[in-house]
């Protein structure tokens, strides 16, 4: 079955939990904080794989958890970092977050898109002795991760792009051209997936055509089957528009063609620039005579288009249009290869968005402000508000990070409600603290 489309849900490894160690030796028995960190999680990490085609392994397997990072213990000892996730897909699929926010795609092989990042380990007591205080009797926590959806799409990918209404004979020229076989019959919509098939011409040249079904008017707007294929397209360097030729349904070529060029235009305006051949089929049963197909060839070359005449069930015409195929897609590589000259690292890897170290603070209703920031909500959610020093250590980070000034100045008041991640505070600015008050998480 062929799957375009998957909603998992992911959890990337929450860090493991720094260690609180005192170090204890026979004759030193003032020893030092020798609390080892926790360990990293996990990434969830996609990884393009050229020999999956479809996401037809995520239509029953919905949850996916990278490892956890171990705990610190003592004597320095720090903890394992969890093992990444790594999930195949196939060339062409794109990832988006739960709110349909493009995260990253995916189009060569070896590519790599770090989908979720596994949590930051915990620091031990001994990053946090001092002159002062030489015995801290506290550690961070492990960053935490939290389960969230992943929306994955998949745009085919194929050097060539086979348009055209039901029943011109795509199916038909796809058989016959390729490997590829798909269910032919006499009614519409007898395709309902793409078809890829790989093409060879006599001279060795290799390509891959993509059988586009369900291309109707009105399509872009969902009638048909267009609205759930038209995404395919997007990814073929050319289109061949194939039209039928025999009128055995008194249907105008012409007529066709600009009703399919309008909804690919109307679907994605820079289709209109992608390269095209015009394909007129079934050539063996045509009942036009010959000055109406040469009036047809005329009115492409008008429009700048090549048009090759074929017969798909006979193979009249293939040769000649293999060939003219496969010279474009020469020229279009080695223009390709020019605008990729610059070199590309070992290991194609994307990550997620940054979020920006920067404090800022957003009013979210009244006497209730958000703050945002990596860092701030990072010491926030690593504290261990059960114990008290650690409690004591995160209001000087915060004082250190003005954000009584922040809030002063942003016009929160005494008593006003402030959320950090998902902890809430009282604003407590008399003293120039914020401290816990009732603190819980959202659910």
């Amino acid at each position: 079955m062929f799957t375009d489309e998957a909603k998992i849900i992911i959890k990337a490894g929450s860090g493991g939990n720094g260690c609180v160690s005192f170090h204890r030796e026979k004759y030193r028995p003032k020893g030092g904080p020798d609390g080892g960190d926790g360990g990293k999680g996990g990434d969830v990490i996609l990884l393009a794989d050229p020999g999956l085609r479809t996401l037809q392994d995520f239509r029953f397997h919905r949850y996916f958890r990278a490892e956890r990072g171990q705990h610190g213990k003592g004597n320095d000892r720090y903890g394992h970092n969890g093992a990444d996730l790594v999930l195949r897909v196939p060339l062409g699929t794109i990832a988006y977050s739960q709110n349909k926010r493009k995260i990253g795609e995916l189009v060569a092989e070896g590519d790599k898109l770090v989908v979720a990042e596994g949590g930051m380990g915990g620091r031990g007591n001994g990053h946090f002795a001092t002159s002062v205080r030489k015995a801290p009797g506290f550690a961070e926590m492990g960053e935490p991760r939290e389960e969230k959806e992943l929306y994955m799409e998949l745009k085919l990918l194929a050097d060539v792009g086979i348009i055209g209404y039901p029943n011109v004979g795509k199916s038909t020229l796809i058989s016959r051209i390729s490997a590829a076989r798909p269910k032919i019959a006499a009614y519409p919509f007898t395709t309902i997936h793409p078809q890829l098939g790989m093409v060879e011409t006599e001279d060795n040249r290799t390509f891959v055509v993509a059988d586009i079904p369900g291309l109707i008017e009105g399509a872009h707007k969902g009638k048909g089957l267009g609205d759930k294929f038209l995404r395919h397209v997007d990814r073929s360097s050319i289109l061949m528009h194939v039209l039928d030729l025999s009128e055995h349904d008194e249907r105008d070529p012409i007529k066709d063609y600009l009703k399919i060029e309008r909804e690919l235009s109307l679907y994605n305006p820079e289709l209109v620039a992608r390269p095209r051949i015009i394909v007129g089929n079934k050539i063996d049963i045509v009942d036009m005579p010959e000055n109406k197909i040469e009036k047809i060839s005329r009115y492409f070359a008008d429009k700048g288009l090549t048009f090759v005449a074929i017969s798909a069930v006979t193979g009249a015409g293939i040769r000649e249009l293999l060939f003219i195929i496969a010279d474009r897609l020469d020229k279009l590589r080695a223009t390709m290869k020019e605008e990729l000259s610059q070199p590309l690292s070992e290991d194609h890897i994307y990550r997620l968005e940054e979020i920006s170290d920067k404090v800022s603070v957003k009013k979210v209703k009244p006497h209730v402000w958000r703050l945002y920031g990596k860092k701030l909500c990072r010491t926030v959610v690593m504290t261990n508000f059960d114990n008290r020093e650690a409690v004591e250590h995160l209001q000087k980070s915060l004082t250190k990070m003005d954000i009584d000034k922040i809030l002063r100045r942003a016009g929160a008041s005494a008593g006003d409600e402030i959320v950090i991640d998902k902890f809430k505070f009282e604003f407590q600015p008399e003293t120039g603290k914020s401290g816990p008050s009732k603190r819980r998480r959202n659910n």
